[in-house]
């Protein structure tokens, strides 16, 4: 589950990347609230699954997902230009996300460090 908040809120972290360009600076009513909007749930989701997974493969992850997805979005739909070199970084980048699933041990619940009184 947490790895599913992790992409959800890597998402809603393009949803503000990308809203930052519609608000021409914040003097956009509605574009500011939805990107303020996609910034709280982005973040809040970020939290939540850090609290199950390593605070430096969450962000990691988090900040990937929003850099390839914003980089796609503007190419897609921003006429950003598409070339060789920035599709190859872009494919780095998504390496590197799965490469960090796939070497992070399985979520486990906690909520903190475990006192060293307490340990077995």
């Amino acid at each position: 589950m947490a790895w599913i908040m992790l992409v959800i809120a890597g998402i809603f972290e393009v949803g503000w990347a990308v809203g930052l360009k519609y608000t021409h600076g914040f003097t956009r009513p509605w574009p500011t609230l939805a990107t303020i909007a996609c910034i709280v749930v982005s973040m809040g989701l970020l939290g939540l699954a850090a609290r199950s997974l390593p605070i430096g493969t969450a962000y990691a992850v988090w900040t990937g997902i929003g850099a390839v997805g914003t980089a796609l979005i503007g190419m897609a739909v921003l006429a950003e230009p598409v070339t060789a070199p920035r599709i190859a970084c872009l494919a780095l980048i998504v390496a590197g996300i799965v490469g960090l699933k796939v070497v992070t041990p399985e979520p486990v619940s906690r909520a903190g460090p475990v006192p060293p009184a307490s340990r077995g």
